[in-house]
């Protein structure tokens, strides 16, 4: 029996899985990670905690087959910015000066003044990032370390996104993923140019030192996601992952568009199966919108389109929402009713759950047709750590409409669920300037921690008024990084290949159609509420 690992480096937490052919996933093993918060805005990890991690769970899933059965393996990680150097040690990004916290973490927020200076110069690369760069990018975290810790810059030789460091700590091939270039570095790609670094770009932002040694410092070698790494597991890796040396390693991806590749190919009764028709949600602290085309569509606000970058001969869009998971914790842990609540639950119990259980609760003794209608008066702008799309405004905050003085568990339970209206209000957004633009979005696929919560799926079929798909294999992360591992062993004849065949099937979340006009009556309230937001914000500028 053959099979491959996907190993899935997420936001707070390194997992792994033994997938077989089929994609069906076999074994998961997991490990937290440690993130550090030296100062607002600032979130930083460790390459070395994050490897070391990556080891133990490795080993975890693979313990009971034999090495020799692991055809391939593929890692994904957020987009997070590594500095390595001399001798391949790791190099600080803090203000701490501390080494070992090496990573800049993608929803670091330090370099905004770096990415309005780069917005402001408008070079025509910009056009491929929804024409504003992000300040969670590469390229302005960049322009940050090199203006505010000079001694990093000196120091370190090579700056990775997370996603390659590891497959050049598996291989001691210094190749980058086209997937991470092209969506996070402004890397020039495209079917009808020679794939490059634009140096006139970099040479007006002020960084055009990285070109030295053809641009080794940044990446010389720029592989698809999926192709062979290096000569695969070097011996020193393979002892750490207790794998065979010269297993094959696939050219890694970004941990959302992971999730896209592990989605795209499932498939459900009268819904289509063009990739093109799909928008693929995966959802976690943050969530990744992700749309591909056959030809370039250029949206305002929202990242690409890139080429090659997730599903090859494909152009990516890609819009956001920094804030989703990690929003409903914030709502439910900030709240004066959660520690009651919390000692009334059984260990097993979830806050989340009891929540969705007191909302139908409510809805019946108020005589609702729809749990939905309980915030008639409750509005909610989810932007508490900026827009990343379709408006791409890293300033706006969160707004709450229609407070009282009540904190009771009931008073939670609507804030929590006008919130979670409030997310899937931002998907409206950007999936109406995605349509404008010209894609033709006719459902939704969805993984991700949200999964699990149904009154979220349904949430988002009601407001949207499209058919929700959720693959029936849950870690559709984890999925696309082993199809990766797959794509390397030369198991399958493409990448999309693998997609289809290790896709699976997928349970179908159909619209409740009597809400949508109550949504859509929402949703212009929400509209409302950041046009309010920029006009306060106008007010006040000019009393200063």
């Amino acid at each position: 029996m053959d099979y491959f690992v996907g190993v899935d480096v997420g936001t707070g937490s390194v997992r792994a899985a033994l997938v077989d052919l089929q994609g069906k996933i076999l074994e998961t093993a997991v490990e937290p990670t440690v993130t550090y918060n030296p100062q607002a805005s600032f979130y930083e990890q460790s390459s070395n905690n994050i490897w070391t991690s990556i080891s133990h769970v490795v080993k975890k899933v693979v313990a009971s087959v034999p090495k020799s059965s692991i055809k391939g393996i593929g890692f994904d990680a957020t987009c997070s910015l590594v500095a390595i150097g001399k001798n391949g040690l790791p190099v600080t990004v803090s203000p701490t000066g501390l080494d070992d916290q090496n990573i800049i973490l993608w929803m670091d927020h330090r370099a905004s003044e770096q990415a309005h200076f780069i917005n402001k110069l408008g070079h025509k690369l910009l056009k491929y990032v929804g024409g504003k760069v992000s300040l969670e990018m590469e390229i302005p975290k960049l322009l940050w370390l090199k203006q505010n810790l000079p001694e990093t810059w000196k120091r370190t030789e090579l700056f990775f996104d997370l996603p390659d460091f590891l497959t050049w700590k598996a291989t001691g091939c210094e190749s980058r993923s086209l997937c991470s270039l092209v969506c996070k570095w402004n890397y020039s790609a495209g079917p009808n140019i020679t794939n490059n670094w634009c140096f006139d770009y970099l040479e007006e932002i002020g960084l055009s030192d990285l070109a030295a040694d053809n641009y080794r410092k940044i990446g010389q070698i720029v592989k698809s996601p999926g192709s062979p790494v290096g000569n695969g597991l070097s011996r020193k890796s393979a002892e750490e992952l207790n794998l065979l040396e010269g297993t094959p390693v696939g050219a890694s991806i970004i941990d959302a568009h992971a999730g896209g590749l592990g989605m795209l190919g499932c498939s459900a009764n009268d819904i289509s199966s063009d990739f093109t028709t799909r928008l693929g949600l995966i959802c976690g602290t943050s969530t990744c919108h992700m749309a591909v085309s056959k030809e370039e569509i250029f949206v305002n606000g929202v990242w690409g389109p890139y080429y090659d970058a997730m599903v090859p001969g494909f152009w990516l869009n890609e819009g956001g929402q920094s804030t989703t998971g990690k929003l409903l914790d914030h709502v439910i842990d900030s709240h004066p009713a959660t520690l009651e609540i919390k000692k009334k639950l059984g260990p097993k119990q979830h806050v989340q759950e009891y929540i969705s259980n007191l909302l139908k609760t409510l809805a019946e003794s108020q005589k609702l047709n729809n749990v939905a209608y309980l915030t008639k008066n409750l509005h909610v702008w989810p932007d508490f750590h900026g827009n990343r799309s379709p408006l791409a405004d890293p300033s706006l905050h969160g707004m709450i409409c229609g407070l009282t003085l009540s904190t009771d568990e009931e008073s939670l339970a609507k804030l929590y669920l006008a919130t979670m209206q409030s997310l899937t209000y931002g998907t409206k957004h950007i999936i109406e300037a995605l349509t404008a633009a010209g894609h033709n979005i006719k459902s939704l696929l969805i993984c991700g921690g949200l999964t699990k919560n149904h009154l979220f799926i349904q949430t988002q079929a009601d407001v949207l008024g499209l058919p929700v798909l959720l693959p029936a294999e849950k870690e559709s992360v984890l999925l696309g990084s082993a199809i990766l591992g797959a794509c390397a062993a030369q198991t399958f004849s493409s990448v999309n290949d693998a997609i289809k065949k290790m896709g699976g099937s997928a349970i179908v979340v159909h619209p409740t159609p009597e809400t949508f006009s109550y949504h859509e009556k929402k949703y212009r309230v929400f509209k409302k509420m950041v046009d309010d937001q920029n006009q306060y914000k106008e007010y006040m500028r000019e009393t200063l």
